[in-house]
């Protein structure tokens, strides 16, 4: 029997490895965002305590993407994650010791959130960047679908529910020593992966440029790009109206339809199964014709069901709003990473991947600071139609004001790999290659026409 076209990526042996790596790192990152906080519980400490220890994981993580994404242009990606699942087994295996011996106190704890967030920093863009060694570009969409599905699976349910269980059936610290197993067993996938040559250019002086300068190379090449800034700034957007609501006002919306934690649980439920099934849908499917149109559509009015948690207090319709949010929005991420992957040259696609974390997430602090106020000023309601609404006036706009119907059509990417398009040829640019495998199409990275 055929493989389902969702699941064709599996076929290839190095995928695999590399699928297994991404399903223990995203479980080590279930079980650690619970284990941590009732780990700060049991040593009783406050919300404060809590805020430090998660701000500084957040933090830790932000500081490092743009330089995980220069090294991950310059240095094997096999060993970026090898490093990234030792670095996280090593500091989570330390604070399980001290929690299982009665001496682990909450700075302890700060300064392994810190090293967990450095090395999730160095993961995204590495995982990103190896994909379209190890897999044809064909399967470039279902790889990205799985993912999705997996995600939000793994991450949001699986993993917290077992540290749950472990936390409440033993300890925090044996929640975290299995934490810490699970990123050693990570490490040893990450090192059966196959070694890939690093796809960037070699210096014609000899002279090999700086960390910081690849940096400003992957910024030079996203504002040059429009397709790709004008993306990351509608996402930046996107995140800032809708982010907040989502994550601080809707359990106060919960709590006015009658419900509880439980409730909240099962909406937030339904928001990772619609992902999941959003992403699955999208793999199993051939890559839309207009595909930059169809993503932020599907970005745009993916949130507009946010509104029913201004409009009603029936369960059954927010679970029924959430799931559709979580599948259009996750679908739409299938999209926009083969996006990546088929599109960016491969020797920036490390960079491109940082700065695509990095720009369209930039926003979400300030999202959810003014979440409160917002509701006070215009309430609930008014807060959610926000939330609902502004997304697809920035679809919109972004569409228009970035070209992207014409580029897309200018840029094909429906076609069989085998199958060449027909290209104005492009002057070489900096990100091509010396032998030209990083080419790109006809004004892909070029300024913007004035």
């Amino acid at each position: 029997m055929a493989m389902p076209r969702a699941l064709a990526p599996l076929r290839h042996p190095a995928y695999r490895v590399l699928a297994a790596v991404l399903v223990l790192a995203l479980l080590t990152q279930g079980l650690w965002a619970i284990a941590m906080v009732w780990q700060v519980v049991a040593l009783g400490g406050d919300p404060g305590s809590l805020s430090l220890v998660a701000g500084l994981n957040a933090g830790g993580m932000l500081g490092t993407t743009l330089v995980g994404g220069a090294l991950a242009d310059r240095v094997p990606q096999r060993l970026l994650l090898l490093t990234v699942s030792l670095l996280q087994g090593c500091a989570v295996s330390v604070a399980a010791v001290l929690s299982l011996t009665g001496v682990l106190e909450v700075g302890h704890l700060a300064v392994v959130a810190l090293v967990d967030g450095v090395a999730l920093g160095l993961f995204y863009p590495a995982y990103s960047a190896l994909v379209p060694a190890l897999v044809p570009e064909g399967d470039l969409l279902a790889v990205n679908g799985l993912e999705g599905a997996v995600r939000p699976v793994l991450g949001q349910a699986a993993g917290p529910a077992l540290a749950g269980l472990l936390v409440a059936a033993y300890s925090p610290g044996a929640a975290l020593a299995v934490t810490a197993a699970v990123a050693f067993l990570a490490a040893g996938c990450a090192l059966a992966l196959p070694a890939t040559p690093v796809r960037r250019k070699a210096a014609v002086d000899g002279a090999e440029p700086g960390l910081l300068a690849d940096v400003r190379e992957g910024f030079r090449y996203m504002l040059a790009t429009r397709w790709l800034l004008t993306t990351l700034l509608f996402a930046a957007a996107m995140t800032l109206v809708f982010m907040g609501p989502l994550e601080v006002l809707v359990p106060f919306a919960i709590a006015d339809a009658g419900g509880g934690p439980s409730q909240h649980a099962w909406v937030l439920a339904a928001f990772g199964i619609g992902g999941a099934l959003g992403s699955l849908l999208v793999a199993s499917l051939r890559l839309p014709r207009r595909y930059l149109t169809v993503m932020n559509l599907l970005w745009g009015v993916g949130c507009l069901p946010m509104v029913a948690f201004g409009l009603t207090t029936d369960l059954g319709i927010l679970l029924a709003a959430t799931a559709v949010v979580g599948g259009t929005l996750q679908a739409g991420m299938v999209i926009w990473g083969t996006l990546l992957q088929r599109r960016v040259p491969p020797a920036l696609l490390g960079r491109v991947s940082s700065l695509d974390f990095f720009v369209s997430l930039s926003l979400m602090p300030l999202s959810m600071a003014l979440a409160g106020p917002l509701s006070q000023l215009v309430g609930l309601t008014g807060a959610f139609l926000v939330a609902g609404l502004a997304p697809l006036l920035f679809a919109v706009v972004a569409i228009a004001a970035g070209r992207l119907p014409a580029d897309e059509l200018a840029h094909p990417l429906d076609v069989p790999a085998a199958v060449p398009v027909e290209e104005t040829p492009a002057p070489p640019a900096a990100w091509m290659g010396a032998d030209g495998a990083g080419n790109v199409p006809a004004r892909e990275g070029e300024p913007w026409p004035s």
